[in-house]
């Protein structure tokens, strides 16, 4: 429990919920940019947030379960090479058999037998103990003995499929997982890169899809070689977690404060046909933003109290040492964490001088153009020379599908609001929204 009380615990569970959800990747934001606009944006985030709950209540049942089996495999392991030692002793005269409690049966000892059996030797034969090199083989040692990250996939769980019954066909079915895993991830982030890049620049999809994937290709390899886990370790523990919460943070102030909480539950009130919880509005406002505030400057305190590090097996000491980072590593993980977080500076610059178009003059034309031709495809030949040709709304039924546009408190009808061509927000808002019927 006393892991509790340390930060570093608590930012790592709030990167693995940005991770889960793909929460400050672009990714949820990439997909539900395909959603129609009435869609019950409301039911899907509540759906995906309790799947990933479950899932991960699932995913900490079967890890401890793994490992907690293959403790238990590794103790019962000690017992017996220790045992073995003691009836060396016990055949060269070295430990005497009164030593030895008489329901001890070496054949089949038990854990509970050799502890009772190491805590006698060990209180009769104090001086010499030492030279004896038993184990205590508590099972409480080999649990603190986990491994995590890449270690717990690569090495704890595959040590311990090896002890499971037809062990190949367990070990096949593992590492077909992960390779599900790492696509479903990658999919996700990829998207949250190209669908931004592709619908401002106008650029071929497959192409620059292909042209990411290479690249990420190239740069990937840097975590293959010897030293690569060194490399994960400086870009899993610092230079993605600490920019990732600082993305999501202003991602949460962009909406709550900037945007307004009330504006966005009005919208969302008039997408859904019913007003959310006013649980959401808090919680937006004010909680979230505390919370990961907290936890941002409690990490970069930690950050800056004790330096960024790593784990490295000494082969002249074969041991394993904390090691901290050299000079140049620690450049590029500033670099890093820099490169990260530096866009949102800058295009906030470049916007605020209007440096930067930020596609407001553009966005309704293509909206229009895009929903009229997508609708056009799916109409019958002769509803669409009818659509094409007609003039007036009445002539004609609209093809798009009825919807209320949000057009701010007091709107009555969107023909009246249409007159004011300056109206809440401005024209461009109503032509992207308004059916075309109505234009």
């Amino acid at each position: 429990l006393d892991k509790m009380l340390d930060p570093q615990v608590w930012r790592e569970a709030a990167t693995q919920v940005f991770f889960a959800l793909g929460l400050g990747f672009g990714g949820v934001i990439a997909f539900s940019s395909y959603n129609k606009q009435d869609n019950n944006c409301h039911f899907d985030a509540a759906l995906v947030s309790f799947i990933n709950f479950f899932t991960s209540v699932l995913a900490t049942l079967v890890v401890f379960a793994v490992l907690g089996f293959k403790a238990n495999i590794m103790n019962e392991k000690c017992v017996v090479e220790n045992a073995e030692k003691i009836l060396g002793y016990l055949n060269s005269n070295v430990l005497s058999r009164d030593l030895i409690p008489p329901h001890v049966n070496f054949s089949h000892l038990t854990t509970k037998d050799y502890s009772e059996m190491y805590n006698v030797i060990m209180t009769v034969k104090e001086k010499q103990f030492s030279a004896l090199g038993l184990d205590p083989c508590l099972l409480e040692d080999e649990l603190d003995k986990s491994v995590q990250g890449t270690g717990l996939a690569f090495i704890a769980f595959t040590e311990a499929m090896t002890h499971f019954p037809a062990s190949p066909f367990w070990s096949v079915m593992f590492f077909l997982m992960l390779i599900n895993l790492g696509l479903g991830s990658m999919i996700g982030t990829m998207a949250g890169i190209t669908t931004p890049i592709i619908d401002t620049f106008k650029v071929p999809k497959e192409i620059f899809t292909v042209g990411c994937c290479v690249f990420a290709f190239f740069v990937g390899l840097l975590f293959v070689q010897r030293s690569g886990n060194y490399f994960v370790t400086m870009f899993d523990d610092y230079s993605a977690t600490l920019p990732l919460t600082v993305i999501v943070i202003l991602e949460n102030i962009a909406v709550a404060w900037i945007y307004g909480t009330k504006k966005f539950m009005q919208e969302l009130t008039e997408m859904l046909g019913f007003r959310p919880y006013r649980f959401y509005f808090y919680m937006w406002k004010f909680v979230s933003p505390l919370f990961m505030a907290v936890l941002t400057t409690a990490s970069i305190i930690q950050l800056g109290v004790s330096p960024p590090g790593y784990s490295a097996w000494i082969k002249e000491e074969a041991a394993e040492r904390y090691l901290y980072f050299p000079n140049w590593a620690m450049a590029l993980l500033i670099t890093l964490i820099a490169v990260a977080t530096l866009p949102i500076p800058v295009v906030f610059i470049l916007r605020h001088f209007h440096l930067l178009s930020d596609g407001s003059n553009t966005l309704s034309v293509s909206y229009k153009k895009g929903r009229m031709m997508k609708d056009i495809s799916n109409l019958e030949e002769n509803d669409e020379t009818r659509f094409i040709l007609s003039k007036v709304p009445s002539e004609a039924p609209s093809p798009m599908p009825t919807h209320r546009s949000y057009l701010g408190p007091g709107s009555t009808s969107p023909l009246e609001t249409s007159s004011n061509p300056n109206g809440r927000y401005g024209s461009g808002y109503l032509l992207a929204s308004t059916p075309e019927s109505e234009l």
